[in-house]
């Protein structure tokens, strides 16, 4: 199936990302959880109009322009949340201009995004739904305490052009408990304010199966589980049948007995570890370590005779699949009845 494919290449079984994403699109029905997915990890609009299809109210993107990408891809997507500080004119006459396209809403964190968001809608003469960030564990953006979250809340809810669309986190894995006693906190205090709190979105992927354990969120943003990655089969969360996105490469050196050279390094594996050891897994070859990446290259290492031979192609499921879209122009779509096609990534590199 792949034969003429050139390496290094990404290939993603689409079958098994519609039943990624179709397993938490059912959890989440029966915690009557909205899903909200986040697709800073596939940056595709057609995956992304597969999770439309199987239940997701939204989508999540992390910068304009690469909201903007996948708005131009589709006219299916048309509700959606920018989880991230946005700053600056140039960046604000963009974030209106998509505001008169899509239902639209974004998060900040403090006072200056705030009056910034607030004078650029007004002076558009419309208005933006702000969600207030919240830290409850991850210590990366986010109001330390729910009473900080409060004025926010009534900040955004007085400034003009602003409607205050409720609390918004990121926790880290196991932070559940702590995402229900913040919020809880927080939204009792903003009622108490007279102000309403329409939602209350949390997310990530390892945890997403742990989400009803905080019920006080109203939806949830995963994003890695549409195609899964050595980080979540290593917590538990997935196993290596449930990774769609792989990595195609070609010995091209087997200098030594126990050791061997690929066509794949950190610019297409990344660099990233996430507590792990080695930049992947050789799916067939558990024996098998990335015990270093370059640029170009992967160095294989393993105990024994690492049997491999020049010209020899492997699949490697990668530490973060996030990383791994955002460093291809296309990705190699396949299935059980369908032949491995070129799909562009129409998001990215999209960071601004």
């Amino acid at each position: 199936m792949f034969d003429k494919i050139q390496t290094p290449a990404v290939l993603v079984d689409i079958d098994v990302a519609k039943r990624n994403i179709e397993r938490f699109q059912a959890y989440a029905d029966s915690h009557g959880l909205k899903v909200r997915p986040h697709i800073k990890t596939h940056k595709l609009p057609r995956i992304a109009e597969m999770q439309l299809d199987a239940g997701a109210i939204g989508i999540t993107c992390q910068k304009v322009s690469e909201a903007e990408a996948m708005v131009a891809g589709s006219d299916r997507l048309n509700d959606v949340l920018i989880t991230y500080n946005i700053l600056g004119d140039d960046k604000l006459h963009a974030l209106v201009a998509l505001a008169r396209k899509v239902k639209l809403a974004v998060v900040a964190d403090n006072a200056t995004v705030i009056d910034g968001l607030s004078a650029a809608f007004a002076a558009a003469g419309t208005t933006l739904s702000v969600f207030v960030e919240c830290n409850t564990g991850a210590d990366r953006c986010g109001v330390g305490s729910p009473h900080e979250a409060a004025e926010l809340a009534g900040r955004i809810h007085a400034a003009p052009g602003l409607h205050f669309a409720g609390l918004m986190t990121y926790p880290p894995v196991g932070g559940a408990a702590k995402v229900q006693a913040f919020m809880t906190e927080a939204k009792a205090l903003i009622e108490t304010k007279g102000i309403a709190v329409p939602a209350i979105t949390s997310g990530g992927s390892p945890d997403m199966m742990l989400a009803h354990l905080a019920p006080v969120a109203t939806e949830f943003r995963p994003g890695t589980y549409v195609y899964n990655d050595r980080s979540l089969v290593a917590r538990g969360v997935t196993s290596w049948d449930d990774c769609a996105l792989t990595v195609l490469a070609t010995v091209v050196s087997v200098p030594a007995p126990n050791r061997a050279i690929i066509d794949a390094g950190s610019k297409t594996l990344t660099s990233d570890l996430l507590g792990l050891v080695g930049h992947g897994h050789v799916l067939g070859r558990p024996d098998i370590l990335i015990d270093q990446l370059s640029e170009e290259h992967g160095r294989l290492r393993c105990d024994g005779d690492i049997n491999l031979t020049v010209g020899q192609r492997i699949r490697i499921v990668p530490n973060h699949a996030c990383v791994v879209t955002n460093m291809v122009d296309g990705v190699y779509v396949y299935g059980k009845d369908q032949a491995a096609e070129l799909w562009p990534v129409p998001a990215r590199g999209k960071i601004i």
